[in-house]
């Protein structure tokens, strides 16, 4: 099971399968939007 976190939220953006336990760190749509001018 592996989880998709937003990196500048930390609030859990999707779940998806995989063979090992996983978190990947992206932006969520909302910080993605208004905060897309910063680098984090």
């Amino acid at each position: 099971m592996g989880t998709l976190v937003c990196q500048t939220c930390n609030s859990t953006i999707e779940h998806f399968e995989d063979e090992k336990v996983t978190v990947l760190y992206s932006k969520c749509n909302c910080c993605g939007d208004h905060h897309s001018d910063e680098e984090v």
